[in-house]
C-alpha cells in the first residue's frame, strides 16, 4: 500500500492540473470503489473549484469552493494519471514521459475528472484494478472530526510531531515499537516500508517494546523518521508493485532501501545477513546486530 511519501508524491503531480481549477465534468463508471461513492457525487463536485490539494496521513484532501472537502485514498492499486488537454486537437499527452512504467488498462478507469483552469484542462483518470481506494465528501468544517481524522496522530514533517510529543505517545505502550509506529494515532502516515527502514536507522530492534525505549533513542528514531520520509519524497516515492506518480513517473528509492524486502543480503553497516519476522500478520526486515 502507497505510505506517506508516495502519497505526497502523487500529491504534487495532482497539484498543478487540480489546484485553482473548476470540475467542468467527472464520470463514474461505476456507484462504488472499496465503498460506495458519496450520494450526489457528481452534482456535488460539478462547477466547484479546487481551493487547496492537501495530504493528511496517507489520505489526499481538496478543499472546494462549495464547501466540501474531496477526501482520496489509493488503496492497494489506486493511481491518478493526468492528461493536458490540447485546445486546439483536443487530443490528450502525459505531462512527462513514463519511465518502465506500463499504462494503465482503462478498463479499471473507474472516476474521471475534467478539469478547467488558467493553467489549462486536463482530464484525470483515477485506475484501481482491486478497488481498495476509496473517495469521500465531507463538510470541509468538519475534516478534522470526521471518522478519517479524528483518531489521526501528527503529521511526521509537521511541527506538532517533536521528539518529546513523541516520547509521550510512545510511553506506557507494551506494544513492540514496530507496532507501535504503525498505529496511526501515534504519528501519522508511517506504514510497513518506512517503520523498518527507520528502525534501522536508529538502530532499534523492532520487537523492543515502544514505551521502554529511553529519551536518547527517541530522539533518535524521531530524527531517523523524519529524514527516511524526506528523502524518499525527495526521491519521488517508492513504486513498488502497482504504485506510479500521477505523471507515471516511477519513484527510485526503493532501490536505496537498507532491509526492507532484503532478507538473507548482507547489512550495509556489519556484513551479517539480513532477518525477517511477521509481526501482526506483517513482515519486518531488520538486522539483530545492528538493532537492539
Amino acid at each position: 500500500m502507497p505510505e506517506l511519501p508516495e502519497v505526497e508524491t502523487v500529491r504534487r503531480g495532482l497539484a498543478p492540473a487540480m489546484v485553482g481549477a473548476v470540475f467542468s465534468k467527472v464520470d463514474l463508471r461505476r456507484p462504488d470503489l472499496r465503498f460506495p461513492l458519496p450520494e450526489r457525487f457528481v452534482q456535488r463536485l460539478k462547477g466547484a473549484a479546487v481551493e487547496s490539494l492537501a495530504r493528511r496521513g496517507k489520505y489526499m484532501v481538496a478543499v472546494l469552493s462549495s464547501g466540501d472537502a474531496l477526501i482520496m485514498h489509493l488503496g492497494m492499486t489506486g493511481r491518478f494519471t493526468v492528461c493536458a488537454l490540447d485546445a486546439a486537437t483536443n487530443e490528450t499527452h502525459r505531462p512527462t514521459e513514463f519511465f518502465q512504467a506500463s499504462s494503465p488498462n482503462p478498463l479499471h478507469d473507474h472516476v474521471t475528472f475534467w478539469m478547467d483552469g488558467a493553467a489549462g484542462r486536463y482530464r484525470i483518470d483515477y485506475n484501481d484494478p482491486r478497488r481498495f481506494g476509496f473517495m469521500d465528501l465531507v463538510a470541509t468544517a468538519d475534516l478534522e472530526r470526521c471518522a478519517h481524522f479524528i483518531d489521526m496522530g501528527p503529521e511526521p514533517m509537521g511541527a506538532d510531531f517533536t521528539a518529546a510529543s513523541f516520547r509521550r505517545a510512545l510511553a506506557g505502550r507494551t506494544a513492540p515499537i514496530k507496532a507501535a509506529l504503525l498505529d496511526q494515532s501515534v504519528v501519522a502516515g508511517l506504514g510497513n516500508i518506512y517503520v523498518c527502514e527507520a528502525l534501522y536507522e536508529a538502530g532499534i530492534a523492532p520487537r523492543r517494546k515502544a514505551g521502554r525505549i529511553g529519551p536518547g533513542r527517541t530522539a533518535r528514531l524521531h530524527a531517523a523518521i523524519r529524514r527516511i520520509l524526506a528523502d524518499a519524497i525527495a526521491a519521488g516515492g517508492s513504486s513498488l508493485q502497482d504504485f506510479a506518480g500521477s505523471d507515471g513517473a516511477l519513484g527510485y528509492f526503493q532501490h536505496r532501501f537498507r532491509v526492507y524486502d532484503r532478507e538473507g543480503e548482507a547489512c550495509p553497516a556489519c556484513d551479517r545477513r539480513i532477518r525477517r519476522i511477521v509481526q501482526s500478520g506483517r513482515s519486518t526486515f531488520y538486522c539483530g546486530t545492528c538493532q537492539r
